[in-house]
């Protein structure tokens, strides 16, 4: 994806975290990175005029939805300009000079902590600590220098602040991503836009969900995701989340779009964009060599 250069982008963590990784990944080196101690605090960098950008998890393959996040999405007035998925690698990291035996004690996320489960039953003298952040895990046990103690966070991390890798993919299962949306005020539909993201609230009554995703039924529209969540202050109200294969230029979703919001009391699109799929597609062409 192509910003202006320079671009200050927010993200939730400390430098080091899995979103840096992330904002790297999709937009490069050339990024101004803003972290924000929050998700509350990232979701209002651009508000408060320190970012243009917010880079923001949205989902992870083990977890499932990140829903601090998507709520800040849905309470918020910012469109989804594209998306991208990083693999997330468990490491165990420690103070220069430290060794695997050394470690009584390790700390990280408690996602993080979770995901590591197999390693802890294998080691089961270390202790858990839970934390706020995984790279600022991996922050206060290089700044402690105490040997007993490590952090479980991304090689990334271990970089940044000059950790010792002790144990690499710590995690259960190596099919664990995470995916990211990148959140902008304007929205910006791209020319080979091929998903859609939308929210909208039904009425309480027979067959309401039924009605709403008909119009894309109908039409052979893919329904990728639908989540509900609660909208705050109503108690028992809900708001419908849908990413769809699809694109906000194409007729036919146009038309089904019209006839949802005959169905529906509130309808929000969120963005149309370029799905992580295609974009890295795009971006592994570029180094492929066609022999002549």
């Amino acid at each position: 994806m192509k910003l202006h250069p320079q671009s200050r982008v927010a993200f939730q963590g400390e430098r080091g975290a899995f979103s840096e990784q992330a904002v790297l990944e999709l937009l490069g080196d050339q990024a101004v990175l803003v972290p924000r101690p929050t998700f509350e605090a990232a979701f209002s960098a651009i508000k408060d005029g320190v970012a243009d950008y917010l880079l923001a998890p949205i989902e992870n393959s083990l977890a499932g939805s990140v829903h601090r996040s998507l709520d800040l999405l849905l309470e918020s007035n910012l469109h989804i300009i594209g998306e991208v998925i990083i693999p997330i690698a468990h490491c165990l990291i420690g103070p220069p000079g430290a060794t695997i035996e050394d470690v009584s004690v390790v700390e990280s996320h408690p996602v993080a902590l979770a995901q590591c489960e197999q390693f802890f039953i294998s080691h089961s003298t270390i202790k858990r600590i839970a934390t706020e952040d995984t790279a600022g895990s991996v922050r206060e046990v290089v700044r402690a220098g105490d040997r007993k103690r490590a952090a479980i966070a991304g090689r990334h991390a271990a970089q940044f602040y000059g950790g010792k890798i002790l144990q690499e993919h710590l995690e259960d299962n190596q099919e664990n991503y995470t995916r990211f949306l990148l959140l902008a005020e304007s929205a910006n539909s791209p020319e080979d836009a091929d998903k859609l993201s939308l929210v909208f609230q039904l009425d309480h009554r027979p067959g309401a969900l039924l009605h709403a995703l008909e119009p894309f039924a109908n039409r052979n529209v893919n329904v990728m995701k639908i989540e509900s969540r609660p909208v705050h202050g109503r108690a028992w109200q809900y708001r419908f989340y849908l990413d769809l294969q699809a694109s906000s230029r194409d007729a036919e979703v146009s038309a089904a779009l019209k006839d949802l919001e005959k169905h529906v009391v509130e309808l929000r699109i969120l963005g149309s964009y370029t799905s992580a799929s295609k974009a890295s597609s795009a971006r592994s062409e570029k180094f492929v060599r066609v022999p002549k």
